[in-house]
């Protein structure tokens, strides 16, 4: 039987896929880190994983309700261009060298993105990197007052901004499939110039989120997202694992261990790990509860779950574990009061937390996040 035209060219595509090198796969998986999350989460809580108001990167570009940020975007690439004294040609090619590494980050780029960039012309991903890349850059620097020059009644970078606008924005930047590679912070901190710290990027992502506290010192982070989940996993002090260590098979929810006379109190870092029980006290992390908090965490399982190696370390599993802890013990009444104010009826924060749960269903039981056989609810 004759072979139709279309079936050669098939054979012969993947004849000459089996001349050509052999490519590296674990390379090339490991330059993935930015995601869509998939149907079987967002099917839960869709909105947690929109953006409000800013898009990052090409998953959600061309938005109609995104595109009031994007005349600001342009501005804060005029501003940042200035203020740098470097013209728009020395940051295209920062980015344009290695822009097959900031591609390879997405999981899954659509055509209109995959067309490269030839010499004396962007390409389309080049630009979107270079104009969100600044604008991030620019909303990080306000917290350190790096960002002086713009008008006092500036919709966006102005005390005004910063109070109404910019809580929307920090939840964008924590969405997964609105990361950007921090390679393109990177290079482009890089062609600025000036003696900047190895830890300047990270620094400048802490202090937007938590500008309070005294965060850490960490090493090479893929995104935003990863740099915030890296932060929440740091222990504070070392624990003695002799008295620390635990079995799944052990854990009990708030109530329960409150019955048995187990007392509660709340340390004061943002540390998910900083967890340690002495003396009939166990002591969790103190962290707020507001709008945001399911988006977060909800984004954050996302990423352990589509990235290899992000949540197999045991920490990733404690981490889930005390957060939803700590979530049941204020719904049952224990130490609510410091998560507060104001923190959401009961009802509101049960069903929260039960989410929280579904979606780390394939890792964690549902009486880890603090519910009895008889508690879950509806």
């Amino acid at each position: 039987m004759p072979q139709h035209s279309n079936e050669t060219d098939w054979i012969v595509r993947v004849n000459e896929s089996l001349k050509a090198k052999p490519s590296d796969d674990q390379q090339h998986w490991g330059m993935r880190s930015i995601y869509k999350v998939p149907g079987r989460s967002t099917n839960l809580n869709r909105e947690a994983y929109q953006p409000l108001a800013v898009s990052f990167g090409p998953y959600h570009y061309g938005q109609k309700h995104l595109y009031p940020m994007e005349e600001h975007k342009q501005r804060a690439l005029l501003h940042f261009l200035k203020r740098s004294g470097k013209p728009l040609e020395r940051f295209l090619e920062s980015l344009r060298v290695v822009e097959e590494d900031l591609m390879a980050s997405y999981e899954a780029l659509a055509p209109e993105w995959k067309e490269g960039s030839g010499e004396g012309t962007a390409s389309k991903f080049l630009q979107l990197m270079i104009i969100d890349g600044c604008f991030m850059l620019e909303i990080l620097r306000t917290t350190t007052e790096e960002v002086n020059d713009y008008a006092p009644n500036d919709p966006i970078f102005s005390n005004h901004g910063q109070l109404y606008v910019h809580p929307d924005i920090k939840r964008d930047m924590l969405l997964l499939e609105n990361q950007l590679p921090m390679l393109v912070l990177d290079q482009l901190v890089a062609v600025c110039g000036g003696m900047k710290e190895d830890n300047y990027i990270n620094s400048l992502i802490l202090n937007f989120h938590f500008p309070s506290a005294n965060n850490p010192t960490m090493g090479k982070c893929l995104h935003v997202l990863d740099v915030y989940r890296k932060s929440m996993l740091m222990e504070t002090k070392k624990k003695d694992k002799g008295k620390n260590e635990y079995s799944e098979e052990l854990i009990l929810s708030a109530t329960e261990l409150h019955e048995h006379g187990v007392q509660f109190e709340v340390n004061d870092t943002k540390s998910l790990m900083n967890v340690s029980f002495a003396s009939g006290v166990l002591r969790l992390p103190k962290f707020l509860v507001d709008d945001n908090t399911e988006s977060i965490f909800l984004n954050l399982i996302a990423f352990e779950r589509s990235h290899v190696g992000a949540g197999n370390e045991p920490q990733a599993q404690n981490s889930i574990y005390t957060a939803c802890v700590s979530l049941s013990m204020s719904i049952h009444g224990r130490e609510s009061s410091q998560l507060g104010p104001p923190w959401p009826p009961a009802q509101q924060m049960a069903a929260m937390v039960e989410r929280l749960c579904s979606s780390s269903r394939s890792r964690l039981e549902p009486e880890l996040c603090g519910y009895g056989d008889d508690e879950t609810p509806d």
